[in-house]
């Protein structure tokens, strides 16, 4: 295993990309790419719960990881975090080679609002804003192969965490309902959305579970395929619910819960990319 730090976005503060990189097993084939992507309501980078110990999960699976810090609040506005996960996915496949990735296998993982920022990446991949950073490249080069959503925020309506969504505005308080629903994941998927993997708790009284059904029903509605989990009760920021990210509640629970990630893996390996959406394979 290798670790770079990449400097993917050097004028824009707090950011990074790290990337841990498996070594392929004589004679095997490339690895599939994961893009973990922490919460934090787009004011801070919860990393620490979020995003390193679900990369060594990953990576104790086979996959090559990597961990996305975007901007967030005051930083966030003018589209900036999008933008900076479509780079991320463009700049692993450009260097898929380099990394023994294979380029046709990019995934997201998000927690909460990196659930948003996760959705965000599949369902703006082809944003005029995005469109904007990549340069001539092909747009499809942003677009992940599947996005796993983790007690996502989705809606800016009724059941919205509004302070991420005022924050990812860049408005604030001061953000009209116009301004936030540009972000509202369930208004803009259609049937280019790459496939989807939500996962929720009924309990969280943070960020409604009514989120992972608007997001389901909206890719239902556009034939995008999905798998969605609900569990009883729990709380929100779960992670991995391992006793490194326990807060001391209830073991047995985590235990029920952390059921999620073998069954993400699970689903990881049952998709196939979509020809449609492959012309960039020939050129990196």
């Amino acid at each position: 295993m290798r670790f770079e730090d990449i400097n993917l976005f050097p004028d824009a503060e707090n950011t990074f990309l790290k990337a841990y990189i498996c070594d392929r097993i004589r004679n095997g084939a490339p690895r599939k790419a994961v893009l973990v992507i922490p919460g934090g309501a787009y004011c801070s980078i919860c990393d620490d719960r979020e995003g390193y110990p679900v990369a060594r999960q990953f990576l104790a699976a086979g996959y090559c990881t990597f961990i996305l810090g975007y901007s967030v609040k005051p930083y966030a506005g003018e589209f900036r975090p999008i933008k900076q996960v479509a780079l991320a996915i463009k700049y692993i496949r450009e260097n898929a080679e380099r990394f023994d990735i294979d380029p046709r296998y990019v995934f997201t993982i998000g927690f909460s609002a990196g659930g948003h920022l996760s959705g965000s990446a599949g369902v703006f991949w082809n944003h005029p804003e995005v469109r904007k950073v990549i340069g001539d490249a092909p747009t499809e080069l942003c677009r992940p192969t599947g996005m796993i959503l983790s007690y996502p925020v989705v809606t800016s309506g009724l059941k919205a965490h509004r302070r991420s969504f005022e924050n990812l505005s860049g408005r604030g308080e001061n953000a009209t309902q116009a301004e936030l629903d540009v972000f509202s994941l369930e208004k803009h998927v259609d049937e280019t959305t790459p496939p989807a993997f939500i996962w929720h708790t009924g309990g969280d009284a943070v960020v409604p579970v009514e989120n992972a059904f608007m997001m389901a029903s909206a890719l239902r509605e556009y034939g995008v395929p999905f798998e969605l989990h609900i569990y009883p009760g729990g709380w929100h920021g779960m992670s991995i619910a391992t006793p490194e990210v326990s807060d001391g509640k209830d073991s047995a629970f985590y235990a029920h819960v952390r059921s999620w990630f073998p069954l993400a893996v699970e689903w990881i390996e049952s998709i196939q990319p979509d020809s449609r959406f492959l012309p960039f394979a020939a050129s990196v």
